[in-house]
């Protein structure tokens, strides 16, 4: 799903010229219709992803944050059960569950998660303009996951960036329980 977004961000960008930023094997997806379930490979899905940081969300990982909070909602239809309303532990559990019809590798681990409260492991393997903001991404998108869930005042923090040279990524999150 999200490299069907990348596309379509990047194609409303229509003044562009794709040719000068991308190899001829990016540029045929501009071309041709995306399958929303299919496997792109994962060097151009990084490549898409730093113009779409540069040229979409003009280099602010404030406006990569929102896009992830907000891109929860669409995921949410597609994959039933997904959202437990009145909680978001169990909704975090289940992201775990189907996070292998998102990505054939291990880019997310949730590490420990309570009622109140998660951690989690981000290794997306890319390089780090492109591990950060994904990282920022998912950030956002956890956070809509949780609020989706109907968490409140949800909190969330990287303990450690890889990008920033600790040896791997961790996102904190905490949250209000359901009234």
């Amino acid at each position: 799903m999200l490299f069907v977004d990348y596309v379509r961000m990047l194609r409303a960008q229509s003044q562009r010229d794709w040719n000068a930023l991308f190899p001829p094997d990016d540029v045929r997806f501009f071309e041709q219709k995306i399958d929303p379930a299919g496997w792109y490979p994962m060097e151009t899905f990084e490549r898409l992803g730093i113009v779409v940081l540069h040229f979409v969300a003009k280099n602010e990982f404030s406006n990569v944050r929102q896009w992830g909070r907000a891109s929860v909602a669409s995921i949410a239809q597609n994959v039933d059960q997904l959202v437990v309303p009145g909680d978001p532990r169990e909704s975090l559990m289940r992201f775990q569950v189907f996070r292998r019809t998102f990505f054939d590798f291990e880019a997310l681990s949730v590490l420990q998660v309570s009622d109140g409260a998660a951690q989690l492991q981000i290794a997306y393997g890319m390089s780090s303009a492109a591990e950060q903001a994904a990282a920022v991404q998912t950030m956002g998108f956890f956070e809509g996951l949780i609020e989706l869930a109907r968490g409140r005042n949800v909190k969330a923090a990287f303990a450690e960036r890889s990008w920033e040279d600790d040896p791997q990524t961790v996102l904190n999150l905490s949250w209000e329980q359901p009234a």
